[in-house]
């Protein structure tokens, strides 16, 4: 599809959002304040899903900076593969076991 071609997001249609294969590109501006403030456009609110609240970072590559929704803590339960007899221990007893192990590394 050429760029620049109209696409229907599930949120509305946008004349500036164009797909390549599976990605999506969009070019939008906004005006940096006297205060190093943007507002985000609704356009990239409603493509990456934000609402109020969500926290974002700006990924720094070259010269250019990306814009990415983070994901909350909640959203990563479960992505990181923990061994079977340590599933269900406390939090304070993870503390306990981290810190002896670093502090025994450290020798």
């Amino acid at each position: 599809m050429p760029r620049g071609a109209l696409v229907r997001s599930e949120f509305q249609i946008y004349p500036y959002f164009c797909r390549a294969g599976k990605e999506l590109f969009v070019d939008i501006t906004a005006q940096l304040s006297s205060k190093g403030q943007l507002t985000v456009p609704k356009a990239v609110r409603d493509a990456l899903g934000l609402v109020e609240g969500d926290q974002v970072v700006f990924r720094i590559k070259g010269r250019r900076a990306v814009l990415a929704r983070t994901k909350s803590l909640l959203d990563l339960a479960g992505t990181v593969p923990a061994p079977a007899a340590r599933r269900g221990a406390s939090w304070a007893d993870v503390r306990r076991t981290t810190r002896s192990a670093r502090t025994q590394r450290r020798g």
